[in-house]
């Protein structure tokens, strides 16, 4: 009965072997074979380790190369990767084919190196939405992922870390709300301002009276302008020279006189414009609530804009045709 046993067990043990063998065949000499295909080999393993989950952020170095070893990406060589850094950080979606790239990360615990085989083709038409394989990739070959994972955020410290990013800025967006008064105040005192502001709250100040009527909703005007922020640094202007004194000239950009359609534009400068009349030099002080709000490219959010606006000339828009949209500031 006793030796009955004993042989059971060796069986046992030795189908366990037989399996594990199975399972780990691989065509590609030191490197395992995994269940979805994928092709595997550990230099360093904790095999405890928490392993990211879809959803999660995953922090890494990376290598990649084709089947005829030439480096198609490597996260620590400024050539590949431009931002300066040495690694790449990004969110772990879904698994885009079986024995994908994101299923060999799921494999892997911070700390943990690795190198991957994985199927080209899948690799550039499933994960990379390419229509058809670059000149570079042969078809049916694998490509070498070199990777090492050094950091795991949880979807849910993502979402944490998000909503904390949410609420300081609504705590800093309500503060320069509040301080943007102040601001425009001090700036009326500061200029000897007295002009009082529009229903709106534009201040239109006339430096030079232009002749004829004003322009209507809708049609196309020539200008001239300097814009600016209210502590005074110039964002934009179509005059060279204004340009040159506010630091701001670029040798590569014509400057003329630009064309807008009013209704177009933001909601402080048509109401002016729609006051002016040909040959007019105004100054127009416009509050963020009827300039860019909560902010745009090169202008802080609730932030007062100086605009100097000289107006060339207007004329009815072409019929069936919309005005132009004015440029975004981008400094």
């Amino acid at each position: 009965m006793k030796n009955s046993f004993s042989k059971k067990l060796s069986f046992a043990a030795l189908a366990a072997v037989v399996a594990i063998t199975a399972c780990t065949k691989s065509d590609h000499p030191g490197y395992e074979k995994a269940d979805n295909g994928l092709y595997y080999k550990f230099y360093k393993q904790d095999e405890k380790g928490v392993k990211p989950k879809e959803g999660d952020v995953v922090k890494l170095t990376l290598k990649w190369k084709n089947s005829k070893d030439s480096t198609l990406f490597d996260s620590t060589n400024p050539k590949y990767n431009p931002s300066g850094k040495t690694t790449i950080e990004f969110p772990l979606q879904k698994s885009t084919f079986k024995g994908s790239f994101e299923d060999a990360l799921m494999m892997m615990a911070v700390g943990d190196s690795a190198s991957f085989l994985i199927n080209a083709d899948s690799v550039y038409l499933a994960t990379f939405k390419a229509k058809e394989l670059p000149p570079y990739i042969q078809k049916g070959t694998v490509l070498t992922f070199e990777t090492t994972l050094l950091k795991v955020t949880s979807k849910d410290e993502v979402e944490k870390e998000r909503q904390k990013q949410i609420e300081e800025q609504k705590v800093m967006m309500e503060a320069r709300k509040g301080e943007e008064a102040k601001t425009l105040a001090k700036y009326l005192e500061d200029n000897k301002i007295t002009t009082k502001p529009t229903a709106d709250g534009l201040y239109y100040i006339e430096k030079t009276k232009g002749k004829g009527g004003h322009p209507s909703k809708g049609d196309q005007v020539k200008v001239n302008y300097i814009l600016s922020l209210i502590d005074g640094k110039m964002l934009e202007t179509t005059l060279p020279e204004a340009a040159k004194a506010g630091g701001i000239f670029d040798e590569k950009r014509p400057y003329a006189p630009a064309e807008y359609g009013i209704g177009q534009l933001i909601p402080g400068m048509d109401e002016g414009l729609l006051m002016m009349s040909k040959g007019s030099k105004v100054k127009l002080i416009i509050p963020s609530s009827i300039g860019y709000g909560e902010g745009n490219q090169g202008i802080p959010p609730y932030t007062t804009l100086v605009f100097e606006v000289e107006l060339i000339d207007f004329h009815a828009a072409p019929a069936n045709q919309g005005p132009p949209m004015p440029p975004t500031p981008t400094r």
